[in-house]
């Protein structure tokens, strides 16, 4: 356990100027994803710009100790050989997911079909983490799933049979919804998912890419059971809930245009793009040609007065992850900034709607915590102060970012989880124009 007084932190000085190009690490949640998917398809895929973070690097782990040979060719590219679903082979120790939710998720529906036993575990921070919304479903497959007390360690009982079920998500989740589909593969006859709210659809347009016939119909996704997944190529692009750190660093202090390069920008992870033009942000996408499963394009921001908004909350599952940042710039537009609809934040890597409202509250800015989001009233800019992260990667960035409008340096605790999403974060911050340095 890391001590008070050698726990990791950043000082950021205040002020600062955005300026340049640059180009943030590759999709976490695409990577999981081709890892997961690659381990059980019929022959090797190769995956490149993989984010080599500590999240990923967990799932991938996982899978070797489950019998699946994956090699690392120097930089971004991984290889990884697949033998099918029938060759993944029990592990005698438990599977380490570290501080990583979306890996200890779907690794529950990936390993639901499986013959043998499994028990998943993960840090600290993970093994207070929320499950039951995958197990019980799951069950309701013929999964034989057992938590403790609805969190890891999560015991999966090697099952006879699944079979495939017609269930309608009671959340919006990405997460479930993965899950599901990964048990899918594994279960006889169809399953039918159907969601409240779109949510990210990395998990569809990948088992796609990998030859699994899906019908897709509104908030409604289909596959039927038994079928073989193909091993392909997958690009990953640049993470887009990475680039969104930089974005609202962009809208706060750019020198004249900020480029973000080759990020992905699928639909249903761009909320924050809605959002912020919603806000007046001077935001232009330029997007790639190209028939790649993700699109991707180029990001050009310029500083900008931002007014505050009322959230819509269909765009709530949209932007699930860009919280934090979009709090930071709601703390500088101009009036009221409401989300609700957002309960889904106080079971991440921490309850980021409570710290985030603790951290605004350090810095001077007036809010206010609700039940299910946040009301903050903006404009009057950021004092300093000493921030708690409470070990979560995004809530550490993004007061960093805030350091950019503050009138004082900022201290930020426990970022030691910044290199499990966001592997040179802090590099590429110094190179954009932040006065960052670690403690």
């Amino acid at each position: 356990m890391t001590s008070a007084h050698t726990e990791a932190r950043f000082r950021v000085a205040p002020g600062g100027r955005i300026a340049g190009a640059l180009t943030v690490p590759g999709d976490k949640s695409i990577s999981h994803r081709a890892l997961m998917l690659g381990g059980i398809a019929e022959g090797d895929t190769e995956i490149r710009g993989f984010l080599a973070g500590a999240d990923c690097l967990s799932t991938l782990h996982a899978l070797e100790a489950l019998g699946v040979r994956i090699e690392r060719r120097g930089g971004d590219v991984v290889v990884v050989h697949g033998g099918g679903s029938g060759a993944l082979r029990g592990s005698s120790a438990s599977l380490d997911m570290g501080n990583a939710g979306t890996a200890m998720r779907l690794f529950m529906g990936l390993l639901a079909p499986q013959s043998f036993d499994s028990v998943l575990v993960g840090d600290e921070s993970l093994m207070r983490r929320p499950m039951e919304r995958v197990a019980a479903p799951l069950r309701l497959m013929g999964a034989r799933i057992e938590t403790r007390e609805g969190r890891p360690p999560v015991h999966i009982r090697g099952a006879s049979a699944l079979r495939g079920i017609d269930y309608r998500l009671p959340v919006a989740s990405a997460q479930v919804k993965s899950a599901l589909l990964l048990a899918a593969l594994g279960a006889s006859g169809p399953t039918r998912l159907t969601e409240p709210a779109p949510t990210r659809d990395h998990t569809e347009r990948m088992l796609a890419a990998f030859g699994v016939e899906l019908r897709r119909e509104r908030l409604s996704v289909a596959l039927e059971g038994g079928q073989r997944l193909r091993g392909t190529s997958v690009q990953v692009p640049a993470d887009f809930s990475s680039a969104a750190f930089f974005i609202v660093a962009g809208l706060i202090a750019a020198e004249g245009s900020f480029t973000l390069r080759n990020v992905g920008v699928n639909p249903t992870r761009t909320g924050l793009l809605e959002i912020l033009n919603r806000m007046g942000a001077d935001i232009r996408v330029q997007a790639h040609a190209g028939a790649a499963a993700e699109p991707t394009a180029d990001i050009e921001v310029r500083k900008s007065r931002l007014r505050g908004i009322h959230v819509p909350r269909e765009l709530v599952p949209l932007s699930i992850d860009e919280f934090p940042i979009l709090f930071v710039a709601a703390a500088l537009a101009e009036g009221e900034t409401t989300v609700r609809g957002a309960e889904e934040l106080r079971v991440k890597e921490s309850d980021r709607l409570a710290v985030m409202a603790e951290g605004l509250t350090v810095l001077g800015v007036h809010n206010e915590l609700l039940d299910d989001g946040l009301r903050i009233r903006g404009g009057s800019g950021f004092g300093g102060g000493l921030i708690d992260s409470h070990g979560d990667h995004r809530i550490a960035m993004s007061f960093a970012v805030a350091a950019l409008a503050a009138r004082a340096p900022i201290e930020i605790r426990k970022v030691a989880n910044v290199a499990t999403s966001f592997p040179g974060f802090l590099e590429l911050a110094r190179a954009a124009g932040l006065a960052i340095e670690a403690m």
